[in-house]
């Protein structure tokens, strides 16, 4: 239950970073890899958990604020750039050569605010280290705020 609670924390809007708790952090370190150069980066925000992508979407069901579009918050195996998009100025190459063979699992979906979409989460696993060295098998989490 303490999971579930921290994610409501953690996605609640105003001040989240100052309020996220275990098992979520916000990890900075990875706007370079999902978030585009120049001012729109600011839109962004990143999380990181030591919990598996399964594990982490159960703790969501119960939330109330997720839109339960029809394939939202389903995981999914693909390629890793695929999973990290376009957007973010990651080295492609060193993307997919810490990957190698493996496909991370990916789940997306959104979350309301007064019946409006307000955020577009997209959950990875396993994610790779900041610099492209090794691959973590907890959950990265990326936030777009929408305007």
């Amino acid at each position: 239950m303490r999971g579930f609670v921290m994610i409501g924390v953690l996605l609640s809007g105003m001040a989240a970073a100052a309020q996220v708790g275990e098992p979520w952090r916000e990890a900075p370190e990875y706007l370079p890899l999902v978030a585009p150069a120049g001012g729109r980066h600011t839109a962004y925000r990143v999380y990181v958990s030591p919990l598996d992508l399964e594990t982490n979407l159960r703790s969501l069901t119960a939330d109330a604020s997720l839109v339960r579009a029809p394939g939202a918050w389903q995981p999914r195996a693909m390629l890793a750039l695929d999973a990290f998009g376009l957007a973010g100025r990651y080295d492609r190459s060193g993307m997919a050569r810490v990957y190698g063979a493996r496909q991370p699992h990916v789940a997306r979906g959104a979350r309301a605010e007064d019946g409006r979409v307000v955020e577009s989460w997209t959950l990875i696993s396993p994610y790779p280290d900041a610099a492209l060295r090794r691959l973590s098998e907890g959950t990265l989490l990326v936030v777009l705020r929408l305007p």
